[in-house]
């Protein structure tokens, strides 16, 4: 693999590279790029493989090679303490809560003394703690050069280390963010940039699709009006209606959340603008931004601030109007009108009003391929039985090389795959009862130490409810970690510490979770990961390969659900010591012509349909355990 990036490199190429858990893909990107010299971008897919990356990997390759780089770390603006917004939080002194009151002054202490200012190093405040957007910027709030603090911002200090390095590791959002919108930095970045290394690539089209098109949240909108009301009743107090033209913005959010509905999901626009209120409830919204707007926009002279405002506020009404028109397109110059697809995305307490092209890979291609530069793109999960096709087109990369290298570790003696025998239909209501029945005496066969992965929240739920019964039934007081209840970080925690451990999670921890060793054997997966064929965009782009004469099933919705298993299922081996039984309680996998190719597409572990094989492995397994301590 190292040898073949190093060929990239040499070439300014672009690769793609499929590597099995556990081949040490980091060393094989890390070493050629170091070797080859020039400036390195690595960009992976979350803030903790970024900090593991900068901490542990890259000095570790630095070291042994002796290589005379320079490295920095850059994380979006959001991760640093911001000095003026921390003083403004302390002057103002309305806080959320009474912990969030504890935690500003850790976070005034902590910015005293830190180098760098990056809230992950102050582990004494939650992460997500409700402080933390009261003490940091965003693109929009941030004031720039006019800043009183611009000298000492953490920010820029973490901008220039970057410029200045022969490495930079950065994440998948803050790359978009910065290549898209020319926000963080990584704009500046990339002209002289000679390696750009994606890690984590299975999540770019995702990624990609976000950046490259538009979102307005209710939260944002929030924020704006919280933080015109207090600018109005502090530096513009001799315009007495200001504050309420301001604060009229929050009941027309509430007014368009109410109109949206009770069911949460995402909703094409056509559709819910149909909806009784729904249409009156956006344009009220659209009437207060441009009031706030207008109102703001009078007084934009008197200071940054306020001009700071009024541009936020200008900028969102447009893109809310935008959206409620569908006018134009967000990048018209990228992409013809026709191709975008708008919808709103309901979640329990809020909102976003989306917009997204229809394919992300014309807008990639010319990314990719318009740059003298190498494009490598890695990850465990990229290609369907050997092929790549399904990936390189939704990025464009159709001209890339490709290559794949398979797991060194022996999966066919340490893992052991159990598709239960005479299962429900995964649709009907009897399914998710019955994924747990079948799971309660691999449990306990395994005491614990099991992850059981649900493809809706509605199924992680009610699993949890009839599982907690079943395991009181065979008197067993294993500890249930539920997502939702505490977050992923904390969660993972726990589990890696506590006996015989259950955790029921849904989407965030089919990926990017690493629990090696005994504290995890077994890995229950629902079903097989089909996205909602409602979802307007999916919806959207099925229809459109119908057009032009593809067949949606195969080309699209089941190679991505192979791709979103084989992460699900990647979970349990994560060492060459590992062992355990994965389960996967959909009779798709046997029962329909093409669960041959979904099986076949995950490591080829053992195989079996009869329960008593499956509990023989884990209770083997314990053994084994318990000889070793």
């Amino acid at each position: 693999m190292a040898q073949a990036i190093a060929r990239a490199i040499a070439a300014r190429a672009a690769l793609v590279v499929e590597a099995g858990t556990g081949t040490g893909k980091t060393f094989a990107y890390l070493v050629p790029a170091l070797l080859f010299g020039g400036k390195v971008i690595v960009s992976t897919g979350t803030k903790t493989l970024q900090d593991q990356l900068f901490e542990r990997d890259l000095p570790l390759v630095r070291d042994a090679l002796a290589a005379p780089v320079t490295t920095a770390l850059l994380k979006g603006r959001a991760n640093y303490v911001c000095h003026y917004h921390l003083e403004r939080a302390v002057r103002e002194n309305r806080l959320p809560s009474r912990d969030d009151a504890r935690h500003l002054a850790k976070i005034v202490a902590f910015a005293r003394i830190a180098e760098r200012g990056d809230r992950a190093e102050l582990a004494d405040v939650p992460e997500h703690a409700a402080i933390w957007p009261l003490v940091t910027s965003t693109r929009d709030n941030c004031l720039g050069q006019n800043c009183p603090h611009h000298a000492d911002c953490f920010v820029l200090k973490a901008r220039r280390e970057a410029l200045e390095a022969d490495v930079v590791v950065v994440n998948h959002h803050l790359f978009f963010a910065d290549v898209m919108l020319r926000d963080e930095g990584v704009a500046e970045l990339l002209p002289n940039c000679n390696t750009v290394i994606l890690d984590e690539a299975h999540q770019l089209p995702e990624t990609a699709t976000l950046f490259f098109g538009d979102e307005v949240t209710a939260g944002a909108l929030g924020d704006l009006a919280r933080d015109a009301e207090i600018t109005a009743r502090t530096a513009v107090r001799d315009v007495a209606a200001l504050p309420e033209i301001a604060a009229d913005v929050v009941p027309a959010l509430r007014k368009l959340r109410l109109a949206a509905g009770e069911t949460i999901g995402r909703f094409a626009r056509d559709a819910v603008l149909a909806r009784p209120d729904f249409a009156g409830a956006i344009d009220d919204l659209a009437t207060r931004l441009e009031r706030l707007a207008s109102a703001l926009d009078q007084f934009a002279e008197r200071g940054e601030e306020i001009a700071v405002l009024a541009a936020r506020a200008r900028d969102v009404q447009r893109r809310v109007a935008r959206w409620r028109d569908a006018t134009d397109a967000v990048h018209a110059a990228d992409d013809d009108e026709g191709e975008w697809i708008r919808w709103i995305d309901v979640t329990p307490h809020g909102f976003a009003l989306a917009a997204s092209p229809l394919s992300v890979a014309p807008l990639m291609r010319r990314h990719v391929e318009g740059s003298a530069r190498t494009w490598i793109f890695t990850s465990a999960t990229l290609a369907v039985g050997g092929d790549f096709s399904h990936y390189t087109a939704q990025l464009g990369l159709e001209a890339a090389t490709t290559q794949a290298w398979t797991s060194p570790f022996d999966y066919g003696t340490q893992a052991l795959l159990y598709v239960p025998r005479a299962l429900p239909a995964p649709n009907s209501s009897e399914h998710t009862d019955a994924v747990v029945d079948a799971a309660v005496p691999l449990i306990t066969a395994s005491a614990g130490h099991a992850f059981l992965l649900f493809t809706t929240l509605r199924a992680l739920s009610r699993a949890r409810e009839r599982l907690a019964a079943a395991l009181t039934g065979c008197g067993l007081d294993y500890p249930l970690l539920v997502q939702g209840e505490g977050s992923r970080s904390e969660l993972l925690a726990r589990f890696r510490t506590l006996p015989n451990a259950v955790l029921l999670g849904s989407a965030s921890f089919w990926e990017g979770v690493d629990v090696p060793g005994d504290a995890l054997s077994l890995v229950v997966i629902d079903k097989l990961p089909f996205a909602p064929p409602d979802d307007p965009l999916l919806a959207a782009r099925l229809a459109r390969m119908r057009e032009q004469g593809g067949n949606p099933f195969m080309d699209w919705q089941l190679p991505q659900a192979v791709i979103s298993l084989k992460q699900g299922a990647g979970r349990l081996i994560r060492s060459e010591t590992d062992r355990g039984v994965l389960a996967i309680c959909d009779p798709r996998l046997i029962d329909k012509p093409y669960g041959r190719r979904v099986w076949q597409a995950l490591p080829p572990m053992a195989r079996t349909r009869d329960a008593a094989v499956a509990v023989a492995f884990l209770e083997g397994m314990r053994g084994v355990v318990r000889e070793r301590g």
